[in-house]
């Protein structure tokens, strides 16, 4: 496997090695000691999540306050536009956020800790997304941050329609919201 560290914070790009012939490919998804050792400490998920959207089906960016969750995502069939956004108040890329293509194809995974809103955009017909979190769903504790807003300048893929939640589009602007330390 090869880990990229990228220029916000602690993100990690996540390249398996994969093994493939004329009958498919093989490759290990997942290795907590691997893991923990590119992370540079123990890390340890409590819950896994599937979603399967249609193109133009833009998730997030989503976060919560007081149960803060890292994340290990990829994608299994498709391709999605994915974006992590430092939300820590004393973090040196406050503000900034990262974006990257994660494919079926291409099999990576981003690490996004906790203190990050998250949300990516589908940029194929279909995609379906895997991510484990480092603590449990608590509805209570979720947030969201506005997708197009103009002070964060995420620079998404085109998409000739847009499809969100209602919740997505009622999101905070970045200027208010709740952060974390």
């Amino acid at each position: 496997m090869k880990v990229t560290p990228l220029d916000i914070g602690d993100i990690l790009l996540i390249e398996p090695s994969v093994y493939g012939d004329d009958r498919g490919f093989f490759f290990e998804s997942f290795h907590q000691a691997r893991f923990n050792a590119a992370a540079g400490r123990e890390i340890a998920f409590v819950q896994d999540n599937h979603s399967k959207s249609a193109k133009g089906v833009l998730r997030g960016l989503h976060y919560q306050i007081n149960h803060p969750q890292g994340k290990l995502v990829r994608v299994v069939e498709g391709e999605v536009f994915d974006v992590a956004v430092d939300m820590r108040r004393s973090s040196s890329t406050f503000g900034k956020w990262i974006g990257e293509i994660l494919s079926a194809d291409n099999k990576r995974q981003l690490w996004i800790p906790p203190g990050f809103a998250h949300g990516f955009l589908v940029l194929s017909e279909t995609a379906q997304f895997l991510y484990k979190t480092t603590d449990f769903y608590a509805p209570e504790s979720e947030r969201a941050v506005l997708w197009n807003d103009a002070v964060l300048n995420i620079r998404w893929p085109t998409a000739s329609k847009l499809v969100l939640s209602p919740k997505d589009a009622a999101a905070s602007p970045f200027e208010a919201a709740e952060l974390f330390d």
